[in-house]
């Protein structure tokens, strides 16, 4: 084989969600391949050495606002719930959502109905 082939193809399990979650999106009709790779190349194009799927995740993001399948204050909602819930969680135990102490007792994030 190649140099390279045997190593693995994402570094982080969260970069094969997010590429599958993009494949998925894009067989729901979300998006055509064309609009995804202008997507795509205008945060790969200005990530300068950031890495590749955070770009990815980026273009996603923004696409999916740009569609009205999400509003960017939601996806900046559950990415700040999600990050206070990595620091809640004690090291070694999976990160879950209902680990962020502002959730609520309603189980919601703050904001959501």
């Amino acid at each position: 084989m190649p140099p390279g082939l045997d190593e693995p193809v994402f570094a982080a399990p969260w970069q094969a969600s997010a590429f599958a979650l993009t494949v998925a999106l894009h067989e729901r009709g979300l998006f055509s391949w064309s609009e995804w790779a202008q997507a795509l190349a205008g945060e790969v194009r200005t990530t300068f050495g950031e890495e590749y799927y955070s770009a990815w995740l980026r273009a996603l993001e923004k696409l999916l606002a740009a569609k009205g399948a999400v509003a960017s204050q939601d996806v900046d909602r559950v990415a700040a719930a999600w990050e206070r819930a990595a620091h809640a969680t004690p090291h070694g135990q999976p990160i879950r959502l209902e680990n962020d102490p502002e959730l609520g007792s309603a189980g919601r994030l703050p904001g959501q109905v």
